[in-house]
């Protein structure tokens, strides 16, 4: 029976690892989709996609869902894929966006809907939850063996021309207009920076906290979301009680 019940521990550690790998290749496909579609598939002239495909390296992604995500890209295969941003209000009246990239709309919007049904929340119309936010480029780069403190990075970052710098413990988090985002990230490149993210968020202009009755519903919404195929991100104006982090 102990012998039962350590294959059944080990089996069930390896299917969750399995899927937390899973959703990181997922997460990796359609960042090299949505940079290969808005740069172009090959890599020596967007950089944003050699970042993408050395993410995939280190991650040990396979090269063939590499290939495959930047030929979907190109249009290879027959298959056409978009962006759609589903905006909502989650459990307690918190504000969420959902970008998706998706060759259904149908299928994807359904989805997305009965998510936010789920778990007590509701689809929105368009503009209901965007005015919360700010569109912004959005990079980040990790202090791990980074010799430069925070007025020596605020000094390149200003002189690069981004508009915002928050220091955190383990990174740096800029903040650009989104149309600066390439010229910015090219200067921080140049200057020796190794970006671990560069790209088009939107960033909440106010946070509200999750009411703590709905703290449950709120995080089961999150999952089903981010368990969604079509989804690739979801950005939120709320943030957990301290208590629940």
């Amino acid at each position: 029976m102990s012998g039962h019940s350590k294959w059944h521990n080990i089996q069930g550690r390896k299917n969750a690892q399995d899927k937390k790998r899973g959703k990181i290749f997922q997460k990796i496909s359609r960042n090299l989709y949505t940079v290969a579609k808005a740069g172009g598939p090959e890599p020596e002239s967007n950089p944003q996609l050699r970042l993408e495909m050395d993410k995939a390296r280190a991650a040990n992604m396979p090269k063939e869902n590499v290939k495959r995500a930047i030929d979907k890209a190109s249009g290879i295969g027959g298959a056409k894929f978009e962006q759609i941003t589903y905006e909502g209000y989650g459990p307690g009246g918190t504000a969420l966006m959902v970008l998706a990239l998706t060759d259904n709309k149908n299928r994807t919007a359904s989805a997305i809907r009965a998510a936010f049904s789920h778990h007590g929340g509701s689809l929105g119309t368009t503009g209901s939850v965007s005015y919360l936010f700010d569109r912004k480029g959005y990079i980040v780069i990790l202090r791990k063996g980074l010799d430069k403190d925070e007025d020596g990075m605020l000094e390149d970052v200003l002189e690069a021309g981004g508009d915002d710098l928050k220091t955190f413990d383990d990174r740096f988090v800029i903040f650009t207009d989104p149309k600066e985002l390439a010229k910015v990230r090219n200067s921080l490149q140049k200057k020796g920076y190794k970006l671990d993210t560069s790209e088009i968020k939107m960033i909440p202009k106010t946070v509200t906290e999750v009411p703590s009755d709905k703290v449950q519903q709120y995080t089961g919404l999150l999952d089903e979301l981010n368990e969604n195929d079509d989804v690739q991100d979801v950005y939120e104006a709320a943030k957990l009680p301290k208590h629940a982090e």
